[in-house]
């Protein structure tokens, strides 16, 4: 992985990736709803010279080409993970995946893990991202249960602590990663490449919808907000900002973000402590001026609550 691919083999990836991408949908996906891309045309958007978003897989997939092979960050669902490998190995032209990152636990970038694994390619993670898939979920706002995933397809090369970035190279291409605490998930992860100005998100970043806060493996708004914050540390003004589904964003769209769920949570905060339960905290209506941009609140209203809960000693004041 410290191998820089040739000009002529990265302007044969790119040329590849322009060709392939002609057989692909080219749309963007705008504001697709939390596990509902099980049947979205695959779509191409190169985004530098060796680098080449995929959408529709359940989640955004980013290819990095590299001398042996590619890199990938997130691997969509399990039932589009042959088409979304067959899809990559046409637009790299330069052999097998050699390395997977892994922003979370969810299906929506885990389901390439297993065919990976099996393969023997490292898979980076967060330890929690490692421990979730090693043990049955139940995610209360899905009302499903995740059962545990095979050994082969847990994340094989995870790191424990918060203190980032850490750094890798993939070619000559630096790799700056570290640990989002408690935000989307526990295990939450940014991936940046400097040289080419990409970071990758997950789902701590939401285009067109609300964040989902997945409580059930300790995500909550206020990590979502120190999320959104350390990130804007990370990006300037010309950063494309992939997020977990949806278009290329912002610096500006990510500072949309912050200001939204640093309002909301001071609103929420202040209910709770008079008292408010859920659907008193609902009826304030107090999304109200970022609905036009994000949407329906119900879904993110319903899983503030129980995360804020979980926090209630960090809020203060409310027990």
């Amino acid at each position: 992985m410290s191998v820089m691919p040739s000009r002529s083999n990265r302007r044969r990836f790119l040329r590849t990736a322009l060709g392939g991408a002609a057989g692909l949908a080219l749309r963007p996906l705008t504001g697709a709803a939390f596990g509902r891309q099980r049947s979205t045309p695959f779509g191409a958007e190169v985004l530098a010279d060796g680098f080449v978003l995929i959408s529709g897989a359940g989640g955004n997939v980013l290819a990095v080409n590299g001398p042996e092979g590619t890199l990938l960050v997130d691997g969509g669902l399990p039932e589009r993970s042959a088409e979304l490998l067959a899809a990559v190995s046409g637009l790299s032209g330069s052999g097998p995946v050699q390395a997977l990152f892994n922003t979370h636990w969810h299906l929506e970038q885990t389901g390439s893990n297993d065919a990976l694994g099996r393969a023997g390619v490292p898979i980076i993670a967060h330890e929690n991202t490692r421990l979730w898939m090693g043990t049955e979920i139940h995610v209360e706002w899905q009302n499903r249960t995740y059962p545990r995933r095979a050994t082969e397809a847990r994340p094989n090369r995870t790191f424990f602590t918060h203190e980032s970035p850490r750094r890798m190279a993939f070619g000559t291409e630096a790799i700056e990663y570290g640990h989002l605490f408690q935000a989307h998930t526990d295990g939450d992860i940014y991936v940046f490449f400097p040289g080419p100005n990409i970071l990758m998100a997950g789902d701590v970043v939401s285009v067109g919808r609300y964040p989902i806060l997945d409580y059930s493996t300790h995500g909550w708004i206020g990590g979502m907000r120190n999320a959104s914050r350390d990130l804007l540390e990370i990006v300037d003004a010309e950063t494309r900002i992939v997020p977990g589904t949806g278009p290329v964003q912002t610096r500006a769209d990510l500072e949309a973000q912050h200001e939204m769920l640093s309002t909301v949570m001071e609103r929420l905060s202040g209910m709770m402590r008079n008292g408010y339960s859920a659907a008193d905290m609902s009826a304030e209506n107090p999304t109200a001026e970022f609905d036009a941009r994000w949407g329906d609140p119900t879904e993110f209203m319903a899983s503030v609550y129980p995360g804020m809960w979980g926090h209630v000693r960090e809020l203060g004041g409310i027990i």
